[in-house]
């Protein structure tokens, strides 16, 4: 199925819904979300229509029992009594929240707001150029799509947003090989945020009772993964998602994110806002830390709304081991194992975990079950 317009696409639907063609034709337009909005539609196609049961209602977000953990990152160096308490915040709050901000991280103001605006700049240049990168193979190191998970049949409904993906370390692409509109500043912020990735780890490992170069020397941040995200402005938000719930399949996420907020977490059941706090960066516990930490550590269900207000702009830094598949396995960390604190969970390799991972795709499921003992 061919479709000339946006309204075609809506009587199509209206008409009978075959929800693979449907999918296929919003894929093959290379245009992403951003292309329906600029197509001028006013309401959402099927295919991002939640089910009623997985629609998010306002009464289901708690905005008073509780407050973000924000941790200043001052002086971390230089004394050690504030040294230990920033560690027993961050252990504290990987613990109990499995997210945390971090201000004070050492990353200028400037580079982050150049980084939020690059990543605008590639979304809303003309559709042309943005289409010679648009992909499905997810070998590549730099990939615009809308979706990856756009043909798995057991996610509830396609997100209301665009994704260029960059994968940045260890074996970064050529300034050739990055989007004119960010390339630059790609390749700048992902060295500041290669130091604060390892500054992190230091943290994490010594809130574990760890030697400080324990998880990076485990190659927790060998590989880094650049994800821009574009949420345009949804005509129904109430009907659609930005992204559905899910937790991270990494070590730990750093996300940048602009003003607009709608990030939500889930904690104690409950869902919770993600405050926008200027110049701060939102730091989560990833699946694999949860597995290597034997729970200790917790990665936490996520998830964007949707909003009538847009574009919302976030970049979300994974960290990994590097892109190569690597037969080195992951388990719980064995000094942190005993008779009273066996392993939780099989040892996996990087690249099986992120395999059924992706197959899976954001259906609402954890992938961490299908490894727990």
């Amino acid at each position: 199925m061919v479709l000339s317009s946006t309204d075609d696409f809506q009587v199509t639907v209206e008409k009978s819904y075959d929800k693979m063609s449907e999918l296929k034709a919003f894929d093959d337009t290379k245009a992403g979300v951003k292309g329906l909005v600029d197509a001028g539609i006013t309401k959402i196609p099927q295919i991002f229509i939640l089910p009623p049961k997985n629609r998010t209602e306002l009464s289901d977000t708690n905005e008073t029992q509780f407050i973000f953990p924000v941790i200043d990152l001052e002086g971390i160096d230089e004394d050690p009594i504030k040294h230990k308490e920033i560690v027993d915040k961050v252990r504290d709050a990987s613990e109990t929240w499995g997210f945390f901000q971090v201000v004070n991280h050492g990353i200028p103001t400037s580079v982050l707001e150049e980084m939020l605006q690059g990543t605008r700049q590639f979304f809303e240049q003309d559709v042309e150029i943005k289409k010679q990168y648009y992909s499905r193979d997810t070998t590549k190191r730099v990939i615009h799509t809308s979706n990856f998970d756009l043909y798995s049949p057991s996610v509830p409904a396609a997100n209301w947003r665009d994704t260029l993906f960059c994968l940045m370390a260890p074996d970064p692409p050529s300034p050739q090989e990055l989007p004119t509109a960010c390339g630059e500043i790609l390749m700048e912020y992902s060295k500041d945020v290669m130091k604060l990735g390892f500054s992190l780890l230091e943290l994490l490992s010594e809130g574990l009772g760890l030697d400080r170069c324990h998880l990076k020397d485990m190659d927790c941040a060998e590989g880094l993964g650049i994800l821009g995200h574009y949420y345009p402005a949804c005509p129904q938000p109430e009907l659609a998602i930005g992204t559905n719930k899910h937790s991270d399949n990494d070590f730990i996420t750093v996300l940048l994110q602009d003003h607009i907020g709608g990030l939500q977490v889930l904690h104690q059941n409950q869902w919770v806002n993600v405050p926008p706090t200027p110049g701060a960066l939102v730091v989560n516990i990833g699946d694999l830390l949860q597995l290597i930490s034997n729970d200790k550590y917790i990665s936490v269900e996520h998830r964007v709304l949707a909003n009538k207000v847009g574009p919302r702009i976030s970049v979300a830094c994974f960290f990994y081991t590097g892109s190569m598949p690597s037969s080195k396995l992951y388990g719980p960390i064995t000094e942190l194992l005993s008779e009273d604190n066996p392993p939780k969970y099989r040892a996996t390799t990087v690249k099986d975990y992120r395999d059924y991972f992706r197959k899976k795709g954001l259906d609402g499921t954890s992938t961490l079950s299908h490894y727990r003992i």
